[in-house]
């Protein structure tokens, strides 16, 4: 088994990484990495010393968007980058999307109700949380128009987009927040419908049952 990830599934970024792999039935070596608590000398894996970092033989990659790039050249099938230039570009936006705003305002809610919780043992900050869930409202608004009546948010096939996306609102879950099906029932259903691929649902049963 050459390949393996540095870091720990709960991490929205090593979970995409996590769940490419088994999307293309790659076989890989966890080595457990805390955000935030790198062993001495990982900076030379990764300058900024964050998580997942890809090893394959020799080679070492940072970055879950570069690892997944990666991926798709060394194992193509399935596609998780779309071929049409187009798709192509629109998965990338989401993608992005997902990692940055997203991710920015769903850390926090996962921070205080899991890590400070579990891990930390401290009492979260929910003032910081509500507020965070207010943020949360138009960016799901916006996922909601963009998803029309499609099963995937680009064209008619799972790709990266999904895997971005779908990954940061399993944070959400684990700190006890779902979308509203009511007032996102587009987006409801589509995060219930990503999480059920078998790629994330063992993933995210895996990490249900972590205790600390």
């Amino acid at each position: 088994m050459s390949i393996a990830i540095h870091g720990v599934s709960p991490s929205p970024f090593v979970r995409k990484v996590l769940v490419a792999l088994a999307e293309k039935n790659i076989p890989y070596e966890m080595k457990t990495v805390m955000p935030g608590m790198a062993p001495e000398g990982y900076e030379k894996l990764h300058p900024l010393k964050k998580v997942p970092v890809l090893q394959d033989g020799d080679f070492v990659l940072p970055d879950s968007t570069c690892i997944i790039a990666y991926l798709e050249r060394t194992h193509p099938k399935p596609a998780l980058h779309p071929s049409d230039p187009k798709e192509l570009g629109r998965a990338l936006w989401y993608e992005e999307y997902s990692d940055s705003k997203l991710s920015e305002t769903i850390g926090p809610i996962f921070f205080n109700r899991f890590v400070k919780k579990n891990v930390l043992k401290q009492q979260p900050d929910e003032a910081l949380v509500k507020q965070k869930l207010a943020d949360l409202e138009p960016l799901l608004d916006y996922l909601e128009r963009e998803l029309g009546d499609r099963d995937f948010l680009v064209g008619h096939r799972f790709s990266v987009a999904d895997i971005a996306v779908g990954s940061i609102f399993v944070n959400l879950a684990h700190a006890g927040e779902s979308v509203d099906p009511e007032r996102w029932p587009k987006l409801a259903a589509y995060v219930e419908r990503i999480h059920a691929r078998p790629s994330f649902k063992a993933r995210i049963e895996e990490e249900r049952a972590i205790r600390f």
